[in-house]
């Protein structure tokens, strides 16, 4: 569905992210919070739910969420507690959900993106909050008889739920906002944020209203979305379908849908439903000391924000360049080791590690901080680059050849005779072959056509394959003409 452009609505748009924060254990009990090989392998009485059993609650959960909502700009509250959210379903073993409804954990945050003016824009978080997963529900058929399955393995993983405020306005928006939150938070090492593996989720609540109007409208809540990508083509439908209803005079009704994936609609799931939220009488209310709260701050590294900042100040990369740079801890770990090798310049190992060592390990399956090509070793091969001991074809070739056979580049070089030609004669002979071969090129360089020239050290180039000097050969050339 396209957006309506003869009516134009405004979208209002508020995001609900599941994020599973990276604790060893679940939140309530010490059932290892990973994933099984098998259905109900990690579990216990109390993660099952199981009459007489006492939730324990994680220190390391709790630290992990309060580093989160600071990560997030938020403020911890100095007392949150859990509460009973109650619904029966087959995935919530003890009828009812321990989550923070009432007093979350943190509150007033907010997260910086580029509008799509590219302008800032402050995008408000309402809270934060802690909670616990529930099971996995598995629909199958046995004959002509549908059957469900539940997989315990992942009730009681530690959550938190961030909540914005419903500041957002577009699909750009929603999806600048996922992939900056997600930047900070895998900064922060507390999560590992994907949404293709189900460790992050998210539901986007959304209504439309003329532009400049303050008036709410009612919203349908979305869900069902495993990919930034896909949050944005679910608000993009949504909105369009919401404006249909309203052109044709039908009523906007507030209930639940599913993004389709395969047929990029929404589709309707049930009637919105909240069940009471009672507080919990077992698990004890927290109460955050301030000295606490200042020594989880002075745990977070240097955000994506300041850091790109620092990179461009610093090292003169571009704002692309230093965004970049500062996507992950990882990526601006080995940026900055690899630009402090003698001989490199920053921009120069910005370009190698975004251009060619990313996408590399990506392939690989490998991040910057777990390869075999640490920032010594490619800053080895980029100083022979640099010094002309070999070309920008043999470089990039010794590069694949270094991730794939963990050996040094100078090994690789003299193995593979990689080093540049840089020997006056060896190139004075080969330009002048080229230009014997080429001499309708020689004349048209000679009348003052210069791209012949280009052509003409291409030639040579592919005669020595890649390994002559560049900037010899033009000055050889330049003399023969």
């Amino acid at each position: 569905m396209k957006p309506d452009t003869v009516n134009p609505v405004e979208a209002v748009v508020g995001l609900e992210i599941h994020v599973q924060l990276n604790c060893p254990t679940k939140l309530f009990c010490d059932c290892p919070n990973a994933p099984a090989e098998e259905p109900n392998r990690h579990v216990c009485p109390i993660c099952l739910g199981l009459p007489g059993t006492v939730p324990r609650f994680s220190r390391a959960a709790l630290e992990r969420a309060a580093l989160t909502g600071l990560a997030l700009n938020c403020q911890i509250q100095p007392l949150s507690a859990f509460d009973q959210k109650v619904y029966y379903y087959p995935d919530l073993p003890k009828g009812y959900q321990l989550s923070q409804h009432h007093l979350p954990l943190a509150r007033n945050g907010w997260l910086e993106i580029a509008g799509e003016d590219g302008r800032p824009r402050r995008l408000r978080i309402h809270h934060i909050h802690m909670e616990e997963d529930v099971a996995k529900l598995v629909h199958e058929t046995e004959g002509r008889t549908k059957i469900g399955l539940v997989d315990f393995n992942r009730a009681g993983a530690p959550l938190v739920e961030i909540v914005t405020e419903p500041d957002l306005r577009s699909p750009y928006e929603a999806m600048e906002f996922l992939k900056g939150l997600r930047a900070q938070i895998r900064c922060a090492g507390t999560a590992e944020c994907s949404m293709e593996s189900g460790s992050m989720r998210c539901d986007a609540n959304i209504s439309i209203r003329a532009p400049g109007s303050d008036e709410m409208n009612a919203k349908v809540e979305v869900k069902n979305m495993n990919s930034v990508r896909a949050v944005g083509s679910a608000i993009a439908h949504e909105v369009a379908r919401q404006s249909a209803l309203v052109r044709q005079g039908r009523a906007v009704t507030v209930h639940t849908r599913l993004w389709d994936p395969d047929r990029n609609i929404t589709a309707p799931m049930r009637e919105k439903f909240a069940g009471p939220c009672i507080p919990d009488p077992v698990v004890p209310p927290i109460r955050a000391a301030e000295e606490w709260i200042e020594d989880l701050q002075r745990r977070l590294p240097e955000m994506p924000g300041p850091k790109r900042e620092r990179l461009v100040r610093e090292y003169g990369l571009t704002g692309d360049e230093a965004a970049q740079m500062s996507e992950d801890r990882e990526t601006g770990d080995y940026f900055e080791a690899l630009a402090r090798a003698a001989g490199i310049p920053a921009r120069t190992a910005a370009q190698w590690v975004a251009s060619r060592l990313l996408p590399a390990l990506k392939e690989r399956g490998e991040s910057p901080d777990r390869t075999a090509m640490t920032p010594a070793r490619l800053a080895e091969l980029l100083m022979m680059a640099e010094a002309d001991r070999v070309s920008a074809t043999a470089a990039r070739e010794v590069f694949y050849l270094m991730l794939t056979s963990g050996r040094t580049a100078t090994e690789l070089v003299e193995e593979h005779g990689f080093a540049q030609i840089d020997e006056a004669g060896e190139l004075e002979e080969l330009i002048r072959g080229v230009m014997a071969d080429h001499p309708a090129a020689v004349q048209d360089l000679r009348n003052g056509k210069d791209q012949a020239a280009g052509f003409l050290i291409g030639q040579a180039m592919r005669m020595s394959k890649g390994k002559a000097n560049p900037m010899m050969l033009r000055e050889i050339l330049e003399r023969q003409v």
